[in-house]
């Protein structure tokens, strides 16, 4: 079983200086998509664009399992205190303008961006090739500028994805039972008749 210190160690050799996380300026892409992925800002134009598309009951469901999503990350941060990624002076840091403080673990972007890619692939498999690249581009954005550990982002999306999962199961059980009262609501009059 691996142990904390075993996690903090992975997590401090992967955020050196590589090709994959290298410690200069991110691209400007990668830096808007991390900015406009705090808060779940990101997610409202991109649900907007779905409804755009015809897609209205998917961007309802994708918006309502992010704004179910993130509580559920700040809740779990209050209780997992966990000290960023100490790199304030790497320019890959000092190209956002945030400077947050609170308990890394989960990235709070990452589980609100996998709770909205995984409904959406839940609820349109066609809208899902648009969005999962844009969920995958604000976690590798919240790594690429140090703001979190890689096991924060793993852990953001773990818990975004099981959100979404979650309310589809509870969703589809709601609907279930829904259908069954209007069958019951529309066989009783046949049988309070014949009594």
């Amino acid at each position: 079983m691996i142990g904390d210190d075993e996690f903090e160690e992975l997590d401090e050799e992967s955020l050196h200086d590589s090709d994959a996380l290298p410690s200069g300026r991110p691209d400007p892409i990668i830096i808007a998509a991390s900015v406009t992925a705090r808060g779940g800002v990101l997610w409202v134009p991109v649900a907007g664009l779905m409804a755009l598309a015809g897609k209205r009951k998917a961007a309802k469901r994708t918006l309502t399992a992010a704004a179910v999503a993130m509580p559920v990350g700040h809740l779990i941060s209050l209780v997992v205190h966990r000290r960023r990624p100490s790199v304030a002076n790497m320019p890959a840091r000092l190209a956002l303008p945030e400077h947050p403080d609170s308990s890394s673990f989960p990235s709070k972007p990452a589980v609100t961006a996998a709770a909205f890619g995984t409904a959406t692939a839940l609820e349109d498999r066609e809208a899902a090739v648009f969005v999962t690249p844009l969920v995958l581009l604000v976690a590798h954005s919240r790594l690429r500028t140090r703001v979190h550990w890689p096991t924060d982002v793993l852990g953001g999306l773990l818990i975004g994805a099981a959100v979404a999962l979650a309310q589809a199961g509870i969703g589809r059980s709601a609907r279930a039972r829904a259908t069954a009262w209007r069958l019951v609501a529309m066989v009783r009059p046949v049988f309070s008749d014949h009594s």
